[in-house]
């Protein structure tokens, strides 16, 4: 089986080239233009991949409300291009999508077929590429939607929060965005399993259990000292979302209810298409991630 991963600057590719090997073939800006359907196609044409896995993505939330035409570029058009490229060579596609293709107003956990309501650009760009995954690739792709993702490499809420415990003499943090924070590595081994069984449809994957921005802060900041990473705690404060500018309106969130039963491997909290559920919408942490080719 012949697996190329779209993305090589993120977390999720950063994971999967751990999974897969060292000599992955792993696509970024520099060897190809994956918004640019006859580039794309070429450059995917020389390989004669069995499977995509798409860990691509603009997750800069709040830039995206002006910078549209980037995102949507990324998020929508190049997962269009995929799709025709799949479509007409009759490779598998594995796509990552988010949790913020919803609205967060439900109150309860989201079902993979619960009604998407996308409120930002971000997460109607995110929409728009999974409606175009699913009418181009019903029955060759593997849709899967997660939140709140971190790991050792790249810019995360994790990496973020040391750094800042470690510069700062005291940190506010929003308490009122509730989610699910997601390992990147349990994330790939996800993806991986998917293109390695061609598991068809809508899925959700997060890690188990729930927390504010808050109480995530919380926990960063006792493992850290715990880990040797930090040397001493300082202040957190919690604050509500009211109080951190942003340039558009932010969604409260629901809770994901957990289920251990899994639809590919044995993680804590996969969800099968229509039965478990994801970690609800949830916003962007308290600061500004930067685009880049991959999540």
């Amino acid at each position: 089986m012949s697996i190329v991963v779209i993305g090589n600057a993120g977390q999720l590719s950063f994971e999967l080239v751990r999974i897969l090997g060292e000599d992955t073939i792993c696509l970024g800006p520099e060897d190809t233009d994956i918004t640019n359907e006859s580039v794309l196609s070429e450059t995917l044409s020389k390989l004669a991949p069995s499977v995509i896995i798409n860990a691509a993505a603009y997750t800069a939330v709040d830039k995206a409300e002006e910078d549209f035409d980037l995102c949507h570029a990324i998020n929508a058009t190049a997962v269009e291009n995929l799709a025709k490229y799949c479509k007409q060579s009759g490779a598998f596609l594995v796509h990552v999508s988010t949790d913020y293709v919803f609205n967060g107003h439900k109150g309860s956990p989201y079902l993979t077929d619960d009604t998407i309501e996308p409120q930002g650009v971000y997460g109607k760009t995110k929409a728009d590429g999974e409606k175009a995954l699913l009418n181009l690739l019903p029955n060759s792709s593997c849709l899967i939607r997660t939140a709140w993702v971190y790991s050792s490499h790249g810019n995360n809420f994790v990496k973020t929060m040391l750094r800042l415990m470690a510069d700062k003499p005291q940190l506010s943090v929003i308490d009122d965005q509730i989610g699910t924070p997601t390992w990147a590595k349990g994330l790939a081994e996800v993806c991986v399993s998917a293109a390695q069984n061609k598991t068809q449809g809508v899925y959700h994957w997060t890690d188990e259990g729930v927390a504010s921005w808050y109480d995530f802060a919380l926990a960063i900041q006792e493992l850290g000292i715990e880990k040797g990473l930090l040397s001493s705690a300082i202040p957190v404060l919690p604050i509500p979302s009211s109080q951190y500018p942003t340039g558009w309106l932010r969604r409260s969130a629901s809770f994901p209810e957990c289920d251990r039963r899994t639809a590919f491997a044995p993680h804590p909290c996969a969800a099968r298409s229509g039965h478990e559920t994801i970690a609800p919408p949830a916003t962007a942490p308290p600061a500004h991630w930067p685009a880049r080719y991959g999540h």
